[in-house]
């Protein structure tokens, strides 16, 4: 296998895992902004169907990237156009509803998300470009 199939592979597993420990953490120890907006939570219980969604299509197409499926590439490049969409989604909510503003902990923890599904989608078409036709 290629060094940069397996790359994004395991990229997308930790994505995927950290989208659903996300989750996990939101509605269990309760991971919000100290004082968050009067739309904070509306919007954010509107995310985690689609967050799993995004999620399982990461885990799947890692599995067919590691068994060399060329489907996996294609679901691979679908899942790169979700995180994008999330992450740039997330950073102008947070940004014009002033979550990063709320603490350094909210800006980092936040911020750090949002560029990382930004970098991840970005790094998937990047590594896949040359299959596209």
């Amino acid at each position: 296998m290629e060094k940069k199939i397996k790359t994004i592979a395991v990229l997308q597993l930790v994505m995927a895992l950290g989208l659903i420990l996300f989750w996990v953490g939101f509605f269990t120890i309760g991971m919000a902004p100290e004082n968050p907006p009067p739309c904070y939570f509306a919007y954010e219980h509107s995310f985690p169907v689609p967050d799993i969604i995004l999620s399982v299509a990461l885990i799947a197409s890692s599995i067919l990237l590691f068994k060399g499926n060329p489907l996996g590439k294609a679901m691979s490049l679908v899942c790169a156009g979700a995180l994008f969409f999330l992450g740039v989604l997330d950073m102008c909510f947070n940004y014009q509803n002033g979550v990063y503003a709320a603490s350094t902990m909210d800006l980092v923890s936040n911020l750090f998300i949002n560029i990382a599904c930004v970098v991840l989608g970005l790094i998937i078409v990047r590594g896949f470009k040359d299959d596209i036709r």
